[in-house]
């Protein structure tokens, strides 16, 4: 548990001994399915990546394990990254086009009625 004044860790990453810097496991806590599904088919959509996956270690644990494994030695950084910002884009695409629905139907509503 973390001391007052001392950050929690959001992310760690696993590699086994011997393993290279393309097989890595990311622990991300405070995560769930919405996290895990939703990055692990963005990162899978690249030719650079052999395999992606995650678990749910525990239905009481709010965390996950999230492997990664490349090929042509591209370390499992480069894909979480990748996947990471590329997530973060279609989100605020969706948040973008929600409040400008959302502004449209509120000048709609204010329109006086003929």
């Amino acid at each position: 548990m973390a001391g007052e004044g001392e950050k929690k860790r959001v992310l760690e990453m696993i590699q086994a001994d011997g393993a290279d810097e393309g097989c890595v496991t990311f622990v991300m806590h405070d995560e769930d399915h919405t996290l895990g599904n939703s990055l692990r088919y963005m990162i899978m959509k690249h030719d650079d990546v052999e395999f992606c996956g995650y678990t749910i270690t525990h239905p009481s644990e709010s965390k996950i394990n999230f492997r990664i494994q490349t090929r042509a030695g591209i370390p499992a950084t480069e894909p979480l990254r990748r996947g990471l910002n590329e997530l973060n884009d279609v989100c605020q695409h969706i948040l973008n086009t929600f409040q400008a629905r959302v502004a449209e139907f509120k000048e709609r509503q204010e329109q006086p009625m003929n």
